[in-house]
């Protein structure tokens, strides 16, 4: 794949830049800034205690901090302006500065201006870290330089030092990321899947699929689109790109492709024009789910497209465990396998993620409504549970999506540990205790791996007092 030059030798000295958002882009733009001449100044509209730690360095660093609001006079008098991605681009205090011209941009725009070598950028609504992961690991093993991070936990402008001219930088990349970007033209981009997500930030689902295809709006005849063919927005996706040029590999869990990557009986299969190749078998894949095949297809497919050898790309899937708090295997207490998917923040991704189960499922739902509609996993949820566990904000909403569609019992409760306990209590031998929440964690939780170490935490509580009971018993 032909490289391209994204860098820019922008120079920063002696410009005021005001980075929105202490978050870890937000703090790592700022740094990022600072080294490179600039007067920046961090604002966060909480107060200065409920900041993260790294902050109080900041100053030291000739970075001002501005907390408790967004001051719109620091704005308008920005050169340019960097959002965090957790700053919606309609915030109000952003208007006067708008008004007055000043650039706002994300810090994916930002890192993108400076970052050397290739770039792959992942997008979707589910799937998005554990394909970026598996993308990079299939690049390193590939023996090809490569770097990680974006929305995965590591800011992408702290990749910018460490990429280099014959590299790769894999990002995954939010729709809160992608609503801000205006050159950003990664190599290969993959679009994953769009289910309705962030409502409650965008608006519309029309306005959540517009942010996600932002991707595409640079994409020529020298950058690839990976996109699946399953999915209902690929066409649309497809048609933006013809007119661009732009080449684009499909992929396919659920029916043969004439060109492209896709399942057919237990075989993933590539095939082009000139060709046909098996390139795995079902059993060799160690993830469970028809939502990681489709992540498996599309990381080979961006692979391939990078050169890695197809016997090389073999060993590393059949190495691959996931991530933690997706689709996570905890343990197995009395015959009963608990998982752990935490990270099923939404309706989607929870529909998923009981449909890789066939039967004898027990499922904790529920947390802080994204302005979901719950309905979708009624008919997940029929053939396959014995018992819905509901906790969080959301539980009467769920409960009232359910009444009358679903004979399974449904429980309410306080808590998360107890839910565990209350299915560990039901659950037979053979059974799964399921945690698919379909819901973001903050009305109890800091965020979703919080949730998922306390599932996790409670599971395992479950063995200790299996132990001791054991021990207790007379010989």
């Amino acid at each position: 794949m032909p490289a391209f030059d994204n860098t820019n030798n922008q120079s920063y000295a002696g410009r005021h830049l005001v980075v929105v958002g202490a978050g870890i882009s937000g703090i790592g733009a700022a740094r990022f800034l600072a080294a490179r001449g600039a007067q920046v100044t961090l604002t966060d509209q909480r107060p200065a205690e409920k900041l993260p730690p790294e902050v109080i360095q900041l100053p030291s660093e000739g970075i001002a901090i501005e907390a408790g609001a967004h001051r719109p006079e620091t704005l308008r008098a920005a050169d340019e302006i960097v959002l965090s991605p957790g700053v919606p681009p309609t915030l109000a205090a952003l208007q006067p500065a708008r008004e007055a011209g000043v650039p706002i941009i994300g810090e994916i725009e930002l890192a993108f201006r400076h970052l050397r070598g290739r770039i792959v950028a992942i997008t979707g609504s589910n799937g998005k870290s554990t394909t970026t992961t598996l993308i990079g690991h299939l690049l390193a093993d590939g023996r090809l330089p490569t770097q990680v991070g974006g929305n995965i936990g590591v800011a992408a402008v702290s990749l910018v030092e460490t990429s280099r001219d014959d590299g790769w930088t894999v990002l995954e990349c939010s729709s809160f990321q992608l609503e801000t970007v205006v050159t950003f033209r990664p190599h290969i981009g993959v679009l994953l899947n769009i289910t309705p997500d962030h409502l409650d930030r965008h608006g519309t689902f029309e306005n959540y699929v517009a942010a996600k295809l932002n991707m595409f709006r640079r994409f020529d005849g020298e950058t690839l689109a990976v996109l699946n063919a399953d999915d209902p927005t690929t066409p649309r996706a497809q048609a933006q790109l013809a007119t661009q040029g732009a080449p684009v590999t499909l992929f396919s869990a659920q029916r043969e492709l004439e060109e492209g990557l896709f399942l057919r009986g237990n075989d993933l299969v590539c095939r082009t024009r000139q060709a046909e190749r098996v390139l795995l078998h079902r059993a060799d894949l160690p993830l469970p789910g028809r939502h990681n095949m489709e992540n498996i297809l599309a990381s080979l497919a961006v692979a391939l497209a990078a050169g890695v050898a197809p016997e090389t790309a073999r060993t590393t899937i059949r190495d691959f465990r996931g991530l933690e708090h997706r689709l996570e295997f905890v343990a197995e207490v009395g015959g009963v396998r608990y998982f752990n998917d935490s990270k099923a923040t939404n309706v989607a991704a929870a529909q998923v993620s009981i449909e890789a189960f066939p039967s004898g499922l027990h499922v904790i739902l529920g947390g802080l409504d994204k302005n979901s509609d719950f309905a979708p996993l009624v008919d997940a949820l029929a053939p396959r549970a014995v018992s819905v566990a509901l906790i969080g904000a959301a539980a009467e909403k769920i409960a009232a999506t359910f009444a009358g569609r679903l004979p399974q019992p449904i429980t309410r409760h306080a808590s998360l540990e107890d839910a565990v306990h209350s299915l560990a209590r039901r659950a037979r031998p053979g059974d799964v205790v399921l945690l698919a929440p379909a819901c973001a964690s903050f009305d109890m939780f800091d965020n979703f791996e919080h949730r998922g170490r306390v599932f996790k935490a409670t599971v395992k509580g479950l063995i200790s007092n299996v132990q001791r009971e054991a021990s207790c018993s007379p010989d």
